[in-house]
C-alpha cells in the first residue's frame, strides 16, 4: 500500500513537470509551412490548370466569394489561388513553385497531351535537365506565366 502511495505522490510530482516540458518544447519547434497563396487573373482557369496537371485536390475555402481556390498539397500545406491580379505579368524563372512527381516522364507525357511547352533550366525548349545528383527537371509556365518546376525528387 505503502508503494502505491509513493507512486501516486511521483507521478502527481512528475505528469505537470512533463506537460509544461512539452508545451515549451511545442513553442520553440521550427515554423511549419501552412500554404502557398498564387495571385492569378482568372480563377476558373487557373483552378482548371492546376487541378488537371498537378490532379490537386480541392479542398473548402472559407470566403466562398469565388476569387479563391483552395488545393491540398498534402503534408506541405495548401496551395490558395486568389483572383485579382493583372494580366500578362512577367516572373522570374527563380521564383517558382516546385512539384514532385513518381516519374518525369510520364509528366511530361501529360504536358505534351495538353499541349504545354517545358524547357530546361537553360532555357531550351522540350528538354530536361539533370542535376548533379540525378534528379530530372523541367519548367513551364502556369496560364498567368507563374514558372512551376516539377521534378523526380522524392
Amino acid at each position: 500500500m505503502k508503494f502505491y502511495t509513493y507512486l501516486i505522490s511521483i507521478l502527481t510530482i512528475i505528469l505537470p513537470f512533463q506537460k509544461s516540458m512539452a508545451q515549451k518544447k511545442n513553442e520553440k519547434s521550427a515554423a511549419v509551412l501552412n500554404h502557398i497563396a498564387v495571385y492569378v487573373a482568372e480563377l476558373n482557369v487557373s483552378t482548371d490548370f492546376y487541378k488537371s496537371v498537378f490532379d490537386l485536390a480541392q479542398i473548402p475555402e472559407p470566403f466562398h466569394d469565388n476569387k479563391h481556390t483552395w488545393f491540398s498539397l498534402g503534408n506541405a500545406g495548401q496551395l490558395h489561388l486568389i483572383e485579382g491580379a493583372r494580366p500578362n505579368e512577367i516572373y522570374d524563372k527563380n521564383a517558382h513553385l516546385c512539384f514532385s512527381v513518381f516519374s518525369i516522364d510520364d509528366f511530361i507525357n501529360k504536358l505534351k497531351t495538353r499541349n504545354i511547352e517545358f524547357e530546361n533550366w537553360a532555357g531550351t525548349k522540350m528538354e530536361v535537365t539533370l542535376r548533379v545528383d540525378g534528379v530530372k527537371q523541367i519548367y513551364f509556365k502556369d496560364p498567368d506565366g507563374h514558372w512551376l518546376e516539377v521534378n523526380n525528387a522524392r
